[in-house]
């Protein structure tokens, strides 16, 4: 992966932390969070900020930095990336550690009384700058926000800032119209006494009004904000964005539009405008409340006065997550279609692995290329995850051109990928060897496997939160002193974002998990990583549904279906270590591979990739 030499742009950065016609007053640390304006996750190339300033490319992750210190914070997933990656320039904070520092614990005793902080406003969550500002006062220390990013100003190769086009995504793919999905949110809005609510979750605008876009890779979003009023809907969205269908859609013209009702008339503003608005609506009535997320950034919450703001979880990021009938049917077929390329995939696999010809690099191109043939398919879900050997140990590991490693028959591959279809998103793991694994490594595939069925195989309350559930996945390794340093599951959207809250799988306490509901979406992905050596991760996608229990007549009990259907490679199963019911359930979830699986690949004519499948899902028993 290498390491990215920092000094020359530490040095400007530094320099620009004392101009005043940069700076609101001269700043003695700045902070460089991953976020962009909206909070996402995986961001747009214009906006790596931190990224550029750090030379760690890991989704996750904050730096900060000092006259004399930088240091840079990731989770569990990214300490062996960022070790390759971060220069001498750096220190990494392994984050959320007991022992780990907190950015303002950290500022705090890095800095003398009295310093001044400063940060990119749009870049930082309301409750993080909350966070910070309480830190940092206890020992006299002060946050200000820095409107001009320094980054940006460094940056001087940055790139265009993308403009991508807005599509309409059909009723037949989303299962409920936008004017409904409105209603629905005003209904919420009523309950809190909101008179507006604030919407800065790019997959949250892009959900409500049945939009998709392309303005970040890999995720089916565009930018823009959406005010929703009791009786108004405000969506800042730049023109050029959108196309002659999107007006229709939103009935901003064509025929329909004079007749549309005034509440749900929809007023288009420039992107650059929400500030704008949001000051005038508050200034015209005082007395208004607006609803206003605290994940949204400090620059938005800012705007809002203490006495007319209402912080509380948007009523979306629930509605969302769980799907409605039609999104459910969808998920389903999308992941037959994946099947269908991985077993496509894997057959190709165990044929040219053996020659000597397959790199990580090649690998990821042969199935995206199989997948790109799939009907409704849009696009990956993220990087390919393609790693050999001691590169699978690298938790979310991307392959380039200088870490490149064969494909071997001696090494163990590691494979997490996904697809963006119209009617679903999907994302799979899965650990194979093509020669003879050692007895260790399948000692621990069958605990990682373990630990993936007792998940699968669970029976829970209705609003079981994800972090209850996180040490069945663990539980067979704690047995014997292993462990994994990631969570164990997350949401998955609807032809969306590859990772959806509010709920998850952890070990982590997640203060706005609502707890599993029926027809949420999520993962299964516990694994072992043996740094220098190997790694091993089991991932499946799962609905919650309605389980039935003997006595859970007064409760309501759930359970999990998987909707991945890939099978596991059974030579690096070790069948003594399994129970009856575990090898059972295997047995049943390879017979749902081969009965929706290999009945398409039958249709297609895929003679090999079904051979393949017959193979792998013959019967444990």
């Amino acid at each position: 992966m290498g390491k990215t030499n920092t000094t020359e742009r530490l040095a400007k950065l530094r320099k620009l932390m004392k101009n005043l016609n940069v700076v609101p007053e001269a700043i003695q640390a700045f902070i460089v969070p991953t976020d962009d304006a909206h909070q996402n996750e995986y961001i747009a190339a214009a906006d790596r900020r931190r990224e550029y300033i750090s030379g760690f490319t890991g989704s996750a992750g904050t730096a900060v930095i000092t006259e004399h210190y930088a240091a840079l914070w990731t989770d569990g997933r990214y300490f062996l990336q960022a070790q390759d990656q971060l220069d001498s320039n750096w220190v990494l904070v392994k984050d959320r550690l007991p022992d780990s520092p907190t950015f303002g614990q950290w500022l705090n005793g890095k800095l003398p009384v009295g310093s001044v902080v400063g940060a990119d406003p749009t870049t930082v969550s309301c409750t993080t700058w909350d966070t910070l500002v309480k830190d940092l006062s206890g020992v006299g220390n002060r946050l200000v926000p820095v409107t001009q990013n320094l980054v940006d100003t460094v940056w001087a190769d940055r790139p265009e800032h993308p403009n991508g086009s807005v599509c309409v995504l059909d009723v037949k793919y989303t299962g409920k119209d936008w004017k409904d999905k409105v209603a629905d949110v005003r209904l919420k809005m009523a309950e809190k006494k909101a008179d507006y609510l604030v919407v800065t979750a790019l997959d949250e605008i892009a959900w409500l009004l049945n939009l998709r876009g392309s303005d970040i890779e890999f995720n089916p979003v565009f930018f823009a904000y959406v005010i929703v009023g009791t009786d108004s809907l405000m969506l800042f969205l730049n023109d050029n964005k959108t196309t002659a269908s999107v007006k229709e859609h939103l009935y901003l013209a064509g025929a329909a539009a004079d007749e549309m009702d005034t509440d749900m008339k929809v007023e288009l503003f420039p992107y650059d405008k929400i500030f704008e608005k949001l000051d005038a609506l508050i200034h015209q009535n005082t007395d208004r409340k607006v609803w206003v997320a605290p994940e949204s950034s400090f620059a938005v919450c800012h705007r809002v006065p203490n006495a007319s703001i209402l912080k509380a979880a948007s009523p979306i990021t629930l509605m969302k997550s769980i799907k409605n009938a039609v999104e459910l049917d969808g998920m389903y077929q999308a992941h037959v279609r994946d099947g269908v390329a991985l077993a496509e995939f894997f057959a190709w696999m165990e044929k040219e692995v053996p020659k000597g010809n397959v790199t990580e690099l090649s690998a990821a191109a042969k199935l995206e290329e199989i997948r790109s043939s799939q009907e409704n398919y849009v696009s990956l879900s993220f990087d390919t995850i393609s790693g050999s050997g001691p590169n699978g140990a690298i938790i979310h590991y991307k392959p380039t051109l200088e870490s490149d490693r064969p494909v071997t028959v001696n090494d163990m591959f590691l494979l997490d990928s996904g697809s963006q279809y119209l009617d679903g998103t999907t994302d799979v793991t899965r650990t194979v060897h093509f020669g003879q694994p050692s007895d260790y490594q399948r000692e621990c595939f069958t605990l990682v496997l373990k630990g993936n069925l007792m998940l699968a195989m669970a029976k829970f309350p209705e609003k079981t939160t994800g972090q209850r559930l996180d040490s069945f996945a663990r539980h067979a390794m704690w047995g014997v002193g292993l462990d994994y340093g990631h969570g164990t599951g997350h949401g998955v959207g609807s032809f969306l974002n590859v990772h959806e809250g509010p709920m998850s799988i952890s070990f982590r306490n997640n203060p706005n998990d609502p707890g599993l509901l029926s027809g949420m979406v999520v993962t299964d992905e516990p694994g072992y990583y043996e740094a220098g050596a190997f790694g091993i991760r089991i991932e499946n996608q799962m609905v919650v549904q309605p389980a039935f229990t003997k006595h859970g007549k007064e409760n309501k009990f759930l359970e999990f279906r998987n909707l991945t259907l890939v099978p596991l490679q059974r030579k690096l199963i070790i069948p003594a270590m399994l129970t009856r019911e575990e090898i059972a359930y295997i047995d049943s979830y390879h017979q749902d591979c081969l009965s929706h699986v290999g009945e398409a690949l039958k249709r297609l004519g895929k003679t090999e990739a079904y051979r393949w499948l017959v193979k792998e899902t013959a019967s444990m028993a």
